[in-house]
């Protein structure tokens, strides 16, 4: 086989590997778009103003009602409260201790 063949058949395979390559992409390229368009398509309904302000309002509400009941607990048992938040602090300390051990190595 001469030498120019065989740079020819390099290229074809080559071109073949390309094509397939952009093939992919442009399918992977569509299906983003096409999953982007969907996304956006959901905000720009109506009714979206109304369903964020619920979620807000919801979300709201429940944490007044976690604050009271916290309240409330804190009220009937303080030294319950004293020993969970102490826990707590205790919990996060040692877990920024581990943290900084293993980002100095």
């Amino acid at each position: 086989m001469s030498r120019q063949a065989d740079i020819e058949r390099r290229l074809d395979n080559l071109s073949t590997h390309v094509r397939h390559y952009t093939d992919g992409v442009s399918e992977t390229t569509d299906g983003l778009l096409a999953r982007g368009r969907r996304a956006v398509g959901r905000f720009n309904r109506a009714d979206t103003g109304k369903r964020i302000a619920r979620a807000a309002e919801d979300f709201a509400d429940e944490a007044n009602y976690q604050y009271r009941r916290l309240r409330r607990q804190a009220n009937r048992h303080p030294v319950a409260t004293a020993a969970i938040v102490a826990g707590t602090v205790g919990a996060l300390f040692l877990l920024y201790r581990t943290l900084r051990r293993d980002s100095e190595n």
